[in-house]
């Protein structure tokens, strides 16, 4: 074995951690019969051989010796190492990737290409591995036959004929899963593949296999699924816990999860996942959350029908198999746009469950929805009236928390919420969300403005001082609470660094919300606006208009502000200028310039502002609905604008751009990938705006 591998100049060659002098080491560590030294070798592997996927000329190098290790029975964890090679070479670069690549991207698709015929005309070997001895070869092998062999339709024939023949039903999903990646490589066998997969999911089949076929036809052929999927599927899930066999009745020690078990299954489903021990123990299938996370992604934009779904599986007696569905309902809630009460309805229900990570994922997801976890209100607060030692989280470094269904009930705005976030004022260190939470609370927490001034009074204006006291600033800032002016003003002036500006930008906002209510912090608001040319000039501007209502005090100041070389500076001056109106009509031509600027930004802030003092449409509108097509995390500033300048006439430029918005079923902001903890609710918000704009204003805010 390894004939030549000395041979090999690997000292001239690099992978992405230096000099690939140390890859013979890795490949004959492949071979050990020691599994900590095969683990090792395989992690170095990825790790710095295939890097990310990234292939190196030391990576080019080792594929021989790979199919050397491939081929013989001797070695252990062969299966691991089809999959590398799969990986290896099956990155498929289009022709729209090549013409945008520069110089070094050229040279790394030029070596992705050399390993993908390097592979491929090797592939035939994957042929004889379909009926090999070890199961886990067989479980890699009908994969990267779909991935690089280059007969497709003859690896189908070979798929189904295997498949008649395979004793181990993991390798049954695999051959399954396979023909599905063939139907989506190649056009051709589509049709085949559909009506293979349909008979496969018919009445006669094993439960699983049904359900494996019926995942791949949501996968490649979604318009051959049967109009009772729902149903269908809930069904074979039913009968997956209570048939005997694999995925059958489990022993008395498996059933409770968190219950032990000795090794964790790797599946190959949609991509290789080890699942924990603790997990595995208590699950009556644990293929069944992959193939019903593949089933899901084929069902795509069907939201009715994975809602559904996803309510059925929630009904489930097997806990993990509702640990999946929340997990998978996260993602589905947070990605498309529907009718969830229901679904979130029984998410609800979850909070009860004697499952901790169930009930904990459960409230983690309505923690996210704001106002869509309405039909869970009265489950939150009985979770949250049942434990009050989750009302507060600490994290190690003293940091702390609400927890996840305080912090969901607090952002329905129920008062309910309370009195979880009136003990966390009395911790030392007040949780950072607990500000946030009482502003979502309204006219309910205006009890606790005495106990948020008493605190913000006392607080310790150290270097900590921006975790002490923005969470109570943002409080009395949603509360509009103009007693506490003199308590604001004392962290305005003496806010230290570091991040003392950050803290000073709150402070202001909070005095601009107590508008002739903060005429104490007069002084102060002007010398900070004489100071201008900043930011904070500018946000020391608009707080003193709010109080005085004297443009002429503060206008210079701003006018100033937009020509600043700071975009920040520019923006906040932007800002501050539109709140005066008609008043700041001089500052027309400033802003007007300010349309062109190459920050996105700026130029619709300045469009907004434009129109707020001049109260015209026409020189805004185009720039504003050029920035809603260039940046979807725009379009709720913007559609707060439309909604107020009211220009969506029918067949306006306007209404045609908030109609595609409100008829996608896709969130805006979902195709980033980024779900932070506002994604569902700012997407909610921006519907809410477009509805407004185009049928006229409510003098409701959006929830």
């Amino acid at each position: 074995m390894f004939a030549g591998i000395d041979e090999v100049d690997w000292a001239s060659m690099e992978h992405a951690y230096g000099p690939a002098d140390d890859v013979p080491a890795l490949l004959r560590g492949l071979a050990s019969a020691d599994p900590a030294e095969r683990e090792r070798a395989l992690d170095g592997m990825y790790g710095a051989v295939h890097h990310q996927g990234d292939v190196y000329p030391c990576t080019l190098a080792c594929i021989p010796f790979l199919f050397e290790l491939v081929t013989d029975p001797a070695v252990v964890d062969r299966g691991d190492l089809v999959e590398l090679l799969t990986s290896i070479g099956g990155i498929d670069l289009g022709e729209d990737d090549e013409e945008e690549l520069d110089e070094e991207e050229a040279e790394g698709a030029a070596n992705y290409a050399m390993a993908a015929a390097a592979v491929t005309a090797n592939a035939g070997v994957f042929l004889t591995l379909l009926a090999d001895e070890d199961p886990g070869v067989r479980l890699s092998a009908p994969l990267a036959l779909a991935a690089l062999h280059d007969d497709p339709a003859g690896v189908l024939t070979l798929l189904r004929a295997r498949l008649a023949a395979e004793p181990d039903e993991e390798v049954r999903f695999a051959l399954v899963e396979a023909a599905g990646r063939l139907a989506l490589r190649h056009g051709t066998l589509a049709a085949p593949v559909a009506d293979w997969l349909s008979r496969l999911a018919a009445e006669a089949n094993p439960p699983g296999l049904r359900l494996a076929a019926l995942a791949q036809l949501a996968r490649c052929a979604p318009r051959s699924l049967p109009d009772d999927v729902v149903a269908l599927v809930t069904g074979l899930l039913r009968k997956l816990r209570t048939s005997p066999g694999p995925g059958g009745p489990r022993t008395r020690a498996a059933e409770a999860p968190g219950a032990g078990a000795e090794a964790a299954p790797v599946t190959l489903l949609g991509q290789v996942r080890a699942l924990s021990a603790e997990e595995t123990a208590g699950r009556a299938a644990p293929w069944t959350a992959d193939l019903l996370r593949t089933l899901h992604a084929g069902l795509d934009d069907r939201v009715a029908e994975r809602a559904a779904l996803l309510a059925e599986q929630l009904r489930s007696p097997d806990p993990w198999q509702r640990v999946d569905a929340v997990r998978l309902s996260e993602g589905l809630i947070g990605g498309w746009r529907g009718s969830y009460a229901e679904l979130v309805r029984v998410v609800g229900e979850q909070l009860a469950a004697p499952e901790p990570r169930l009930a904990e994922a459960a409230s983690h997801l309505l923690e996210g929805l704001f106002g869509l976890a309405a039909p869970a209100a009265d489950a939150l607060a009985e979770r949250v009236a049942a434990d009050p030692g989750a009302w507060v989280r600490t994290w190690p470094d003293g940091r702390t928390q609400l927890g996840s269904a305080v912090k969901a009930l607090a952002r329905l705005g129920d008062p309910r919420a309370l009195p979880a976030l009136t003990a966390a004022l009395g911790r030392p260190l007040v949780p950072y969300d607990v500000g946030p939470g009482l502003a979502r609370l309204g006219e309910a927490a205006r009890p606790l403005t005495g106990a948020l001034r008493r605190r913000l009074g006392e607080e310790v204006l150290d270097e900590r001082a921006y975790d002490r006291v923005v969470p109570l600033l943002v409080a009395l800032t949603a509360l509009r609470a103009g007693e506490a002016a003199p308590e604001v003003l004392r962290v305005l002036r003496d806010a230290p660094e570091p991040r003392g500006e950050w803290v000073r930008a709150v402070a202001l906002r909070a005095l601009a919300s107590f508008g002739p209510a903060a005429r104490c912090a007069v002084p102060e608001l002007r010398a900070m606006v004489l100071r201008g040319g900043t930011a904070e000039a500018a946000e020391a501007a608009g707080a003193l208009w709010a109080v005085e209502g004297d443009a002429g005090a503060v206008l210079p100041a701003l006018i100033e502000g937009l020509g600043a070389a700071d975009v920040d500076a520019r923006r906040a001056a932007a800002e501050a200028v539109g709140r005066l109106g008609g008043r700041a009509a001089v500052a027309a031509p400033r802003l007007r310039a300010l349309l062109r600027h190459e920050s996105l930004w700026l130029r619709v802030d300045a469009a907004i502002a434009l129109w707020e003092v001049s109260g015209r449409a026409e020189e805004s509108v185009p720039v504003l609905l050029a920035a809603w097509a260039q940046n979807p995390h725009v379009r709720v500033r913007v559609a707060e604008c439309l909604a107020r300048m009211r220009p969506a006439g029918a067949g306006s430029d306007a209404a045609r751009v908030l109609l595609t918005e409100l008829t996608s079923v896709r969130r805006h902001n979902a195709p980033d990938g980024d779900r932070g903890s506002h994604h569902t609710y700012t997407d909610e918000k921006l519907l809410a705006l477009c509805r407004r704009a185009l049928l006229g204003n409510t003098g409701k805010e959006p929830t």
